[in-house]
């Protein structure tokens, strides 16, 4: 049994002197099991969440509402970890909205406790985190990398839209490119063809949007630009369009298209992805055919209600992305499943039916797992619980026994050809 945390209005965190630690699937209260929990992996984040009271275990085991700080006067919050790359949270923090509470910023909340000395989290790592680890990311010199590549195209505006996302969201694919290693971020296209509920760029409900969108579509002759420097110069180089600040990057094929032709005339080098809802097979089938080697297709669920209700997209549905994977899948490109994952939800056995039967369809290499960034009780209205889920740890375990080929992880990697 494992022990509640909670902070007070100072930051400080406090183990509580009674409660036995929750955690939340969907909308239950569970115990988390010794399978479910880790040691608090090193590049977490412990956040507050005000406004919400934590909920522990009592000792007659019901649960209770830390209303109170248990050593001194003062208000008290939940607290939860923001993961990084290469983790993904097995429960949710147990903890429910106070009177008036505002809707949590997006972000990929993970519940959190205590055993001994130890800080546990709710958590499985499910990739090798090494490249993604936040020690080598906002260091002293990132800023004069920026300037230096900036004085040198002063005139590209993606590098400046990636300066921005580089120095004031720290954006880790932003800062690749200046760099000059691993995967690296291009972002081309303003527009998006759908409006997901936990979209980071675009307001869609109470919580303000993490960061801002580009406001302007790049042109082929600034997207090779980048991308040529990128791919000749980086270790592991790949570039990715279909980024965080951004919208659809399909919807700008005639530009990206154009510009991984101008790129393969002039380097061989790395792998060339995109991130993409894959809706627009027209535009995908036009990036194939020029030499797209990666794609990586966001989905919250492979049930055509659920999909509809939470990508809201315009203009197309789930069999036009089995379209796309399927076009992508006849042109020799690697495919991957960017599965955004929410305890309660995600491993729902209708859900878990639902995917299984999608990667049978599609043969798609890879399902990455990711962290779905939204406030729990939000999502929580649009898809209320209507049976438990099996839990992340089973739901892991049962897709990689039934496709033992499947690649399973939580970031884009290489393509297994590249150079």
């Amino acid at each position: 049994m494992f022990g509640t945390l909670f902070v007070d209005e100072k930051g400080e965190i406090y183990p509580h002197p009674e409660y036995a630690m929750l955690g939340r699937s969907g909308s239950q209260w569970l115990e988390p099991c010794r399978e479910e929990m880790i040691p608090l992996p090193k590049g977490s984040t412990l956040v507050s969440m005000p406004g919400y009271l934590a909920v522990g275990c009592s000792r007659d085991g019901r649960p209770q509402a830390v209303q109170a700080h248990p050593y001194k006067e003062g208000t008290v919050w939940p607290v939860a970890a923001l993961l990084p790359q290469g983790f993904t949270r097995t429960l949710l923090p147990a903890a429910v909205p106070g009177p008036g509470a505002a809707e949590l910023p997006l972000f990929g909340y993970a519940a959190v406790g205590f055993e001994g000395e130890q800080t546990l989290v709710a958590a499985v790592q499910s990739d090798e985190y090494r490249t993604w680890h936040p020690i080598h990311y906002n260091t002293s010199g990132l800023a004069r990398r920026v300037q230096g590549t900036l004085k040198r195209f002063p005139d590209n505006r993606i590098y400046r839209q990636l300066a921005h996302c580089a120095l004031d969201y720290s954006c880790f694919t932003a800062q690749n490119i200046f760099y000059q290693r691993w995967e690296g971020g291009v972002p081309s296209m303003p527009k998006c063809n759908a409006r997901c509920l936990g979209c980071i760029s675009r307001k869609h409900g109470q919580a303000q949007s993490p960061q801002n969108r580009l406001d302007f579509v790049a042109d082929w002759q600034e997207i090779s630009q980048v991308c040529i420097l990128h791919l000749e110069k980086a270790p592991r180089a790949m570039v990715s369009f279909g980024q965080g600040c951004e919208g659809e990057p399909a919807l700008n094929a005639e530009n990206i298209s154009r510009s991984i032709r101008a790129v393969r005339q002039n380097t061989g080098r790395g792998t060339v992805n995109m991130n993409s809802n894959a809706g627009y097979t027209k535009g995908i089938r036009q990036l194939c055919e020029a030499g797209l080697q990666n794609l990586r297709v966001t989905m919250f669920s492979s049930r055509e209600e659920d999909y509809l209700k939470y990508h809201r997209p315009e203009g197309f549905g789930l069999k036009d992305v089995a379209d796309s994977i399927a076009c992508a899948k006849d042109h020799g490109v690697y495919v991957s499943i960017n599965l955004l994952t929410f305890p309660g939800f995600t491993d729902r056995p209708v859900q878990v039916e639902a995917l299984h039967h999608f990667i049978q369809k599609t043969g798609v290499d890879m399902v990455q797992i990711r962290n779905l960034n939204i406030d729990p009780d939000r999502l929580m209205k649009e898809f209320p619980s209507v049976e438990p889920g099996i839990g992340i740890v089973d739901f892991l375990y049962r897709l990689q026994n039934t496709f033992p080929g499947l690649r399973l992880g939580s970031f884009n990697h290489p393509h297994p050809g590249a150079i």
